[in-house]
This record gives C-alpha cells, structure tokens and sequence, in this order.
C-alpha cells in the first residue's frame, strides 16, 4: 500500500518538472485546446459540458458475466486484438473455510480470460467448496481525483467538466505515467497508435443522447448510466442510490470514484 502511493507520489513529481520545465509550452498549449474545444474527444458540435454530469453505476447482482459489454467496447471504439479492454468482467470465487479455521471466508479467487467476452473455464475448486461466485465489471472509475491527470506531462488527460476522464491523442506522448499511476488498471498503451487509451464512456455516443455501447447491450441491466444535471422521469440513477447499498473502488486511496457498485463482496479490488 505505502510502496504503491510513495510512486504515485514519484510520478507526479515528475510529471510536474517534466510539465513545468521540459515541456511547459506544449502542456499549456494541450490545455487551452482541451478547454475550449475538446480537440480529439469526438463530442457532438454544439455540446455543452458543463450542462451534464455523468456516472456510471453498476449492479454486480444483475452481472451474468457474459461479455457482450466487453465485446461492444471492442468494436465501437477501434479497441486492438488481444489483450487490450477499455472494459472488462472478472470473476470473483469465494471458497468455504477450512473445517475447524473459525474463519469466516477461505480464499478467493479471480480471473478475466480475454475480457470475460468468451465465458469462462470450470472453477478450480469443486463447486461444494464454493461459498461465493459473482461477476464484477471494470472500467474507467471517472475519479474526481484522478492520479492519471495528476501525473500526465503534457495535459493530454484532461478533466471534463461533465466528469468524464479523457484522452486527447494529438498531445499524448506515449510515456505511459498515466497508466503506471492508474490504481484501477484501467489503462494500456495502444499497440497501434503507441498512446495512452481508457474508457471514454463512449464519449462520441453520450453527446449525442445516447448510451455507452456497454450499457446499451446489457442483457439485465447491470450497467446503469445517467446525468445527474439532468435526470430523467423515474430516474435509474436515482433508484440505484435508493434500492442498493451503494460502494465505489478502493476508496481508501482518495481519488473518489464516479463508479459506483452495489452487491460487491468486500474482496473485490
């Protein structure tokens, strides 16, 4: 814990000399570019972010772990072959205790084979072992607090006003701070375009009055987005709050997540 926010630490300082001494003409440029017309984030013309406030919120209950979300992220947003996600599915197994522990839980385990878009193996303990099983989605956690921004050199990851997190390419250099400083793992550097890319919440979709391409193809509605400037008639967002006990991501680091959880077990990191 300690070793990971000591580097975190690190990396924003360096980011900051690299901001304020090397490249100090470039990150002011890349900032006044993002500010007035979001250069490469694909929002609709016209859009105004600071009449929106988005968030995403997802029920773990509802999760039947079978990828289409991570499969349409896929191809709606050019995401590279292989081992690169903007979303992703982990899968979660609790095992019973040991007869005689007095624990209350045994181990858990987690796996992702490809993104959770093509099932998953049998479990590698017998299922009369089994205490728990669930599905947990992943994605860009929209920190309000965002380590990613903190450290990036250049100011090609920005803070919208409408609280997505973003990328402008034309100014990410390729060095990979932002992902290194990212606690949740939500980041690679694309194979392609050798820059930084993450869930943009299908920013291209949402501008437009449409969903993310993952919320759209839920089969149970495990992913509920919404604006919370402008909610709508019986609100999904609102009744999330009001039915579940709600939880964000490791809220002991302090970033402040705008991802939001209900029916995660304690174990889920």
């Amino acid at each position: 814990m300690s070793r990971n926010v000591s580097r975190r630490n690190l990396l924003a300082k360096i980011g900051a000399a690299l901001a304020g001494v090397l490249v100090a003409p470039v990150a002011r440029t890349a900032k006044a570019a993002v500010q007035k017309v979001f250069v490469s984030t694909g929002a609709a013309k016209g859009y105004d972010p600071t009449k929106h406030r988005w968030v995403m919120a997802i029920d773990a209950n509802r999760c039947i772990g079978c990828g289409l979300c991570a499969e349409a992220c896929k191809k709606e947003n050019h995401v590279p072959e292989g081992p690169y996600f903007r979303t992703w599915v982990e899968r979660y197994i609790i095992t019973k205790p040991a007869p005689g522990s007095g624990a209350a839980r045994g181990e858990t385990l987690v796996d992702c084979p490809s993104g959770g878009m093509h099932g998953y193996p049998e479990p590698a303990v017998p299922k009369e072992e089994i205490q728990h099983s669930f599905f947990v989605p992943k994605l860009c956690n929209l920190c309000e607090h965002s380590p990613c921004v903190q450290v990036c050199p250049v100011g090609a990851t920005f803070d919208a006003p409408d609280g997505a997190v973003l990328i402008d390419p034309k100014y990410c250099i390729g060095c990979g701070f932002c992902i290194q400083a990212c606690p949740y793992g939500c980041r690679f550097l694309s194979p392609i375009t050798k820059t930084a890319e993450k869930c943009t919440l299908c920013y291209h979709r949402i501008t437009r009055g449409l969903k993310p391409a993952c919320v759209e193809v839920c089969p149970t509605q495990a992913r509920v987005f919404g604006d919370l400037k402008n909610p709508a008639p019986e609100d999904p967002i609102r009744q999330f709050y009001e039915n579940n006990k709600v939880q964000a991501l490791k809220p002991h680091l302090g970033t402040e997540p705008r991802v939001f959880y209900a029916g995660i077990d304690k174990e889920v990191r």
